[in-house]
């Protein structure tokens, strides 16, 4: 990935996704175009609240520390409702490649909400690549964007 700026990514995880979390870090540690991973938690497999982590890390790309959000619990559900409760921030739960792409291309989604118990690890590599490298089209699509805010 090649970007004149580089990217801000905010990560975080319920004791589901601890493992994927960590496993995605040390990933983006080594991605062309990432400046900074924050990693809001948790940091360990002791049994959490998912909203306590999913709360700062849509946090940050709502208010512009981040460029974008990855969110990891069992199903992906609950840190999706959770994050999407925030002004600006389109989380999209993804458990394919495509859908990853699609959500930036179609919805500009911001969050990545992967479900750990539901794909690989290799996958979720490859969605998160999908995501942060797919552009948003813009277009007729940027209307629809613009309607979902309350």
């Amino acid at each position: 990935m090649s970007t004149a700026t580089p990217l801000k990514i905010a990560i975080g995880a319920d004791h589901a996704g601890f493992e994927y979390k960590e496993i995605l870090k040390d990933f983006l540690s080594t991605y062309e175009g990432i400046s900074e991973v924050k990693d809001f938690g948790t940091h360990s497999l002791d049994s959490v609240d998912y909203p306590d982590f999913a709360h700062p890390t849509a946090s940050a790309v709502e208010k512009g520390e981040a460029d974008f959000g990855i969110l990891v619990c069992g199903s992906a559900q609950g840190v999706a409702i959770t994050a999407n409760k925030h002004q600006g921030i389109r989380a999209a739960v993804t458990w394919l490649t495509e859908i990853a792409k699609l959500s930036r291309q179609h919805n500009n989604a911001n969050v990545i909400c992967i479900p750990a118990r539901f794909v690989s690890e290799e996958l979720a590599k490859e969605m998160v690549t999908a995501f942060l490298e797919t552009p948003f089209e813009g277009g007729r699509h940027a209307n629809r964007v613009d309607k979902i805010s309350c």
